[in-house]
């Protein structure tokens, strides 16, 4: 039906039934519209009339008026039910907060089709929709200063690293004012790794903000306390008052309350994991990242924003701190993985200090040891270095130890050369202690060539004499002592 067409039949005379045949439509539809135009027209003539609305009656198409118009189908039984089905969805929310076991519109009509009612899916979607009221949320746009605000997330990525496809966690630190974004790579999102983005990211940019914003993720909620109160985790009020920042923690499911940080977890994601996701090790991954941040913050306003930021603090040293007593084998346990300690703090009591990426470990206030974070579960690093006061009174015992086959490289001049003299590779271990595991092999890796050399004399023609042989041999093995003494 053509509203504009019925005003055109009537200007040009028709009455209300020729108009009628010709549209094929009712007369009294078309006496309607025509009476509405002759009225719209009579009020634009009035004082004060609001021309512009009048005229959008007039121009624009026919409206109905669907206010007053009953359902048929939908009866005072299925919507007590519907009710029901509601107010069981909220105890259910309320019972497990956050869920993904909400019931759509398809499983509750779905439930009122099987209580016997014939309704359809469109009228009980509307029904729900007017019950629940929901109404759209108006954001506010939001202006920061610099220095004033850092936002705080973790997101998770998916990289292949030795060959094997796993997931790790970034740490994301942005800043909405100098648009800027960093980020940290973890195998995990425990508390280390928490308080060890922070601290980086810190001391990277020479200062710290005036406040930090978050969710409500386990490293900065210990517990909810009714409806809208919530205990920081200790740790978290430790860093912020030793930095001086303010900690502001968002609403639940209030994902927009630090939009920043949440556009910057998938701008970091696919910006520089997106091309290239296959690396050698943890540690290319790790400063991969790092110099693609550089290229991705170039037109950030970070270095004017540094001016703004608080003082920069002497960086804070924070690690997990134990106190636990050397086992027989000369381990201590920390995270479920084993860490080797030198033989002689066997049942003794140690102070272990558990960081993100090392384990430090302190007898009588004296750092000890140190060694790097092993993952997983029941995994064991182990330091031949620690042994070798045992190992000097039980050289039998090094051909099968876990300390050596560690090693592969090692065990692997030992079976050649050591295997019949145990005493003497432990020996030749002690001249070097002091030295890291990698000199350590280049050093027996230059025993096994001139070991060669000495297998070749060894077989010089019979004919020279015993005394030419034996001086020849001692020549050599007095250059084997020196080299190796020297980590040739």
């Amino acid at each position: 039906m053509d509203k504009h067409t019925i005003i055109r039949l009537k200007q040009q005379g028709k009455s209300n039934r020729q108009v009628a045949e010709l549209m094929g439509i009712n007369r009294k539809t078309v006496a309607r519209y025509w009476n509405q135009f002759n009225e719209n027209i009579s009020k634009l003539e009035e004082q004060d009339a609001d021309t512009a609305l009048i005229q959008e009656t007039i121009i624009g198409p026919p409206k109905y008026d669907s206010s007053s118009r009953k359902t048929i189908k939908y009866t005072k039984e299925i919507d007590k039910l519907l009710d029901e089905i509601l107010s069981e969805e909220e105890k259910k929310n309320t019972l497990l907060g956050n869920h993904k076991q909400k019931l759509t519109y398809l499983q509750i009509h779905d439930l009122i089709r099987r209580a016997g009612h014939d309704i359809s899916l469109a009228t009980i979607s509307a029904k729900i929709k007017e019950k629940r009221n929901k109404i759209k949320e108006c954001f506010i746009r939001q202006l920061y200063d610099f220095g004033d605000r850092l936002e705080y997330d973790f997101g998770e990525v998916k990289l292949v690293i030795e060959g094997k496809t796993a997931t790790y966690h970034m740490a994301v630190l942005s800043s909405p004012a100098a648009n800027f974004r960093w980020a940290f790579l973890y195998t995990n999102q425990k508390k280390e790794a928490f308080l060890d983005s922070h601290i980086r990211f810190f001391e990277m940019v020479g200062g710290c903000y005036k406040e930090v914003v978050y969710d409500n993720m386990r490293n900065v909620v210990s517990k909810f306390i009714g409806k809208n109160e919530k205990e920081l985790n200790p740790d978290l009020l430790i860093l912020s008052n030793y930095y001086g920042y303010q900690i502001n923690v968002t609403n639940c499911f209030k994902a927009n309350e630090k939009g920043h940080v949440e556009s910057s977890v998938k701008i970091v994601r696919n910006k520089i994991f997106a091309n290239r996701y296959k690396f050698s090790s943890f540690e290319e991954a790790s400063s991969y990242l790092q110099e693609n941040l550089v290229k991705l913050n170039e037109s950030s306003k970070i270095k004017e924003e540094s001016e703004y930021l608080l003082p920069k603090r002497p960086k804070l040293e924070i690690g997990k701190m134990t106190l636990q007593k050397v086992s027989s084998y000369a381990f201590v346990q920390v995270d479920k993985n084993f860490y080797s300690v030198p033989d002689y703090l066997v049942s003794c009591d140690v102070l272990i200090r558990n960081y993100v990426d090392k384990v430090k470990i302190y007898s009588n206030n004296q750092l000890v040891c140190t060694h790097k974070k092993v993952d997983g579960v029941n995994e064991v690093s182990i330091d031949i270095r620690h042994y070798l006061n045992s190992l000097t009174k039980k050289p039998g015992a090094l051909r099968n130890s876990l300390a050596l086959k560690s090693l592969p490289e090692l065990k692997s001049i030992y079976d050649k050369h050591f295997i019949k003299n145990p005493r003497k590779f432990v020996e030749l271990l002690v001249m070097h202690t002091d030295k890291s595991i990698e000199e350590i092999i280049d050093s027996f890796k230059a025993y096994e060539k001139i070991s060669a050399n000495i297998t070749a004399i060894d077989s010089i023609p019979s004919q020279k004499t015993i005394d030419q042989r034996a001086k020849q041999q001692i020549e050599k093995y007095s250059l084997l002592y020196s080299s190796v003494g020297q980590g040739v």
